[in-house]
């Protein structure tokens, strides 16, 4: 597996996350007779955004974290079976 960082942005979603907040100031430019029914639509769409970056980053943590902690059992396996080895050649050789 390969690490990634805790924050990973490609060029598509910055090129997406430009083009989101032009469309926003345009939205804020409309006369309020318009303005009124496109701003509720772009506001959800901005919370939406918001909340699947905070979901991803998240997961993202969550990920790291089972990673490292996958690393540490398979040290404490690994140890454990040395153990096991040890203490089943000391059972063998006193026997």
């Amino acid at each position: 597996m390969s690490e990634t960082s805790n924050n990973p942005v490609t060029n598509q979603e910055i090129s997406h996350a430009a083009e989101l907040m032009e469309l926003a100031a345009l939205v804020e430019t409309l006369p309020d007779e318009f303005k009124q029914y496109f701003q509720p639509a772009m506001d959800r769409a901005m919370e939406n955004i918001d909340r699947r970056r905070r979901i991803l980053s998240f997961i993202q943590e969550a990920l790291s974290q089972l990673r490292l902690d996958m690393k540490y059992l398979m040290f404490d396996l690994e140890a454990t079976r040395r153990e096991r080895d040890e203490y089943r050649q000391k059972l063998e050789e006193t026997s």
